[in-house]
C-alpha cells in the first residue's frame, strides 16, 4: 500500500518496537508514527492517517478518551490494542467508535499486519461507498431540480397552450373544455351556471379610425377589466375578435347582471381614458343561466348567450339583455 501512514499509540516501548517492526516489515519502512501518550497522541494530525492502533492504558489517560477525541476530529479507523482481554471493554471501546479490539496476546504480533489490512480495506469500502452515497444523492438533487424544470416548463407550455396571448384570458378552445366541465357539475348538483357574452361596440371603426395597435391595446384593457371583476371560480375567454365570454358557476341571472354591469362601467372609463375622448367604448352583453333557460347541452347556453347579445346590438348596443327583457333604457348602463 503507497504512501500508507499509520499511528501506533503505546507506552510500552517494547510493544511499541516490536509492533512498528512486524507492520513495517509488512507494509513498508517508514510507515509507522509512535507516540507514547494520550497528550503526544492529540498532538499529531490523526487525519493525516490511514489508521491508528491505540493502546487502551495510558500514563496520562485512558485509550478510550483518546479514541473519543480521535473520533470527534475525523474518521480514521482505530484499532483498540490492550492486554485487558475483557469482554465489556470490548464492547465499549467497539460503541465509542473502535473498528476493531485486538488483546495482546500469544502470537497477536503475527496476526495484527491481517488484522491492521482488514480494517484498511473496509474503512477504504465504507469511504467509497460514502462517495457513491454523496454522488447518488447529488444525481438524485439534480434529478429532483431537472424534473421541477421540467414541470414548470410543461406548465408554461401548457398555459401557453389555454391561453389567448393578447387578453391573457383562456382561448376559445381550452374555454369549450371547461364550459363542458363546469356545466356537468352544474347539472350533477343542481347548481346554476351563468354565461355571459360581451361584444365591444364600434371595435372595426375604432380599428380604421385609431390603428390597430389602439385596437389591440383596447382587447388588452378589456381582458384586464373582465380579469378584475372576476371570482376566482369564474372563467373568462376571448371567444374571438372583439367578442368575450365568461362562465360564473353558482351565479343566476341577477348576479351575473351585475357583474356585467361593473365590468361595462370599468371598462368605458378606462377607454375613454385611453383613447384620450369623454365618451369611452361601449359594451353589449347577453346572459343566459342554466337554471333560467334549462339548455340540454352546454354548447347551447353559449348558443343562448350570443343570441341574446346580438339582441342587444339590434337594440341599440352598449346594453345587456338576458332572456324575457324588454328593450329600454333600463337595459343601458
Amino acid at each position: 500500500m503507497a504512501n500508507l501512514r499509520l499511528l501506533i499509540i503505546e507506552d510500552d516501548a517494547d510493544q511499541m518496537e516490536l509492533m512498528r517492526e512486524r507492520l513495517e516489515d509488512h507494509f513498508g519502512k517508514g510507515t509507522v508514527v509512535g507516540v507514547g501518550s494520550r497528550k503526544d497522541a492529540l498532538a499529531q494530525d490523526v487525519a493525516a492517517f490511514d489508521l491508528i492502533l491505540c493502546d487502551y492504558n495510558l500514563p496520562d489517560g485512558s485509550g478510550m478518551e483518546v479514541l473519543a477525541e480521535i473520533t470527534k476530529r475525523c474518521d480514521t479507523p482505530v484499532l483498540m490494542v490492550t492486554g485487558e482481554n475483557v469482554g465489556t471493554i470490548a464492547a465499549e471501546a467497539m460503541r465509542k467508535g473502535a473498528s476493531d479490539y485486538v488483546v495482546k496476546f500469544g502470537e497477536y504480533l503475527f496476526t495484527i499486519p491481517l488484522v491492521v489490512e482488514k480494517n484498511l480495506t473496509a474503512a477504504k469500502i465504507k469511504r467509497e461507498n460514502e462517495s457513491l452515497r454523496q454522488e447518488l444523492e447529488r444525481a438524485a438533487a439534480a434529478l429532483r431540480e431537472r424534473n421541477e424544470q421540467l414541470q414548470d416548463s410543461l406548465k408554461r407550455v401548457e398555459e401557453m397552450a389555454a391561453t389567448d396571448p393578447l387578453t391573457s384570458l383562456y382561448n376559445r378552445r381550452h374555454f369549450s373544455h371547461l364550459l363542458e366541465q363546469l356545466f356537468a357539475e352544474a347539472q350533477r348538483y343542481e347548481k346554476d351556471l351563468s354565461c355571459v357574452m360581451i361584444d365591444l361596440d364600434g371595435y372595426k371603426k375604432i380599428n380604421d379610425t385609431y390603428g390597430h395597435q389602439i385596437g389591440d391595446q383596447l382587447l388588452v384593457l378589456a381582458g384586464k377589466v373582465i380579469r378584475a371583476n372576476q371570482r376566482r371560480m369564474d372563467v373568462a375567454a376571448r371567444y374571438g375578435g372583439d367578442e368575450f365570454v365568461l362562465l360564473l358557476p353558482h351565479a343566476d341571472r341577477d348576479e351575473a347582471f351585475g357583474v356585467v354591469h361593473r365590468i361595462r362601467e370599468e371598462f368605458a372609463a378606462a377607454s375613454a381614458t385611453l383613447l384620450k375622448r369623454a365618451n369611452g367604448v361601449g359594451m353589449s352583453a347577453g346572459v343566459a343561466s342554466l337554471c333560467g333557460q334549462s339548455p340540454p347541452h352546454a354548447d347551447q347556453l353559449v348558443a343562448m348567450a350570443d343570441a341574446l347579445l346580438y339582441k342587444a346590438k339590434e337594440a341599440g348596443r352598449n346594453r345587456t339583455i338576458g332572456v324575457g327583457d324588454v328593450v329600454t333604457e333600463a337595459n343601458v348602463a
